[in-house]
């Protein structure tokens, strides 16, 4: 394989999966709306189709004017999208579909491929846009996949769970950085010990390639960092690549309360262990970043963003209400 049409690619994920395909010499053309700034535009091999993934005409009239040979399907949060997607590029070598790791239903450790579970989608989830249904929509796009590959069409997925890195607009990790950057002292939910498992961006892309290449047509491939860490250790990772020295402090639901704070609302905090199994993908040659390096990246790329995570946690204000009724127990 030397070519790929990228549907998506200018902000997150899809931006590392350009930047590692253009690394691996793939000639690359990214397929977007155009609503937000094309980072490869001036790339001499990077090309540009403009259109809108939810309109087939768009989709078919890429696949008869572009080469390639993989498909990289970035943006699909329906069904219907991967329903359509599988169609239109039938002829493709590869079609690979980023799922997600919610789109399990059961709540094993680890959660294997063909092994757990996933969720069930309704007709109205199909169709629903709120994050509720987003496990259930990523689920049913799987099962798309797996359709598609009983025809006969070479598609695969690939479930990153919770995906952090430079370019990373949920924030959910700028918000930690700022706090270890800015406080001496930073509140955790819970104990500090709870487990969500996590990626680097830049390793899903890879893993999207080595699945394109190397994976099996109808098999999904987990994607999650090899070495596990607690809230709490990703926290200190954090301080150390902000080159800061904090007070974890952590706060139960009763002393959150107390601050009109519940658990839930910090960004990765998850009170059930999500572990997903990556054996699978490492049978494809692919290995993770180690840590530290992940978090530098990250981190050096934090300090050249306005981000800062205010929007998706609580504020300093509430988190400071929580540690004065902490100072008085």
């Amino acid at each position: 394989m030397n070519s790929a049409l990228v549907i998506g690619g200018t902000r997150f994920i899809g931006r590392h999966l350009v930047e590692h395909l253009l690394d691996h010499d793939y000639h690359v053309t990214l397929f977007t709306r155009g609503t937000h700034e094309n980072p490869f535009a001036a790339h001499e091999h990077a090309d540009h189709v403009q259109g809108d993934r939810a309109v087939k005409t768009d989709l078919q009239a890429a696949a008869m004017t572009v080469d390639y040979d993989a498909v990289f399907d970035l943006v699909a949060y329906h069904p219907g999208d991967v329903e359509t997607a599988v169609d239109v590029f039938a002829d493709a070598e590869a079609y690979v579909y980023v799922s997600s790791g919610a789109a399990y239903g059961d709540e094993v450790i680890p959660k294997r491929e063909g092994e757990t579970g996933l969720k069930p989608c309704t007709p109205a989830q199909a169709t629903d846009e709120s994050p509720d249904s987003y496990g259930a929509r990523k689920a049913a796009g799987d099962r798309a996949v797996f359709e598609a590959a009983e025809q006969g069409i070479r598609a695969m997925s690939v479930r990153p769970c919770v995906v952090y890195g430079p370019h990373d607009y949920t924030e959910r990790t700028d918000y930690w950085l700022a706090r270890v950057h800015d406080h001496d002292r930073v509140l955790v939910p819970g104990d500090g010990t709870n487990v969500w498992h996590r990626v680097y961006a830049p390793d899903v892309a890879e893993a999207m390639r080595l699945v394109a290449e190397g994976g099996t047509a109808g098999e999904a491939y987990n994607v999650g960092d090899r070495r596990l860490t607690t809230l709490r250790e990703y926290i200190d990772l954090a301080a150390d690549a902000m080159g800061t020295d904090v007070e974890v402090v952590t706060a139960g639901e009763r002393e959150l309360a107390a601050g009109g704070l519940a658990p839930t609302d910090f960004p990765l905090y998850r009170s059930y262990p999500h572990v997903m199994s990556t054996t699978k993908l490492t049978r494809l040659g692919w290995e993770s970043t180690p840590l530290s390096s992940a978090m530098l990246a990250t981190a050096a790329n934090h300090r050249e963003s306005d981000r800062d995570g205010s929007d998706v946690g609580p504020s300093r204000e509430n988190a400071a209400r929580v540690l004065g009724v902490l100072d008085t127990l």
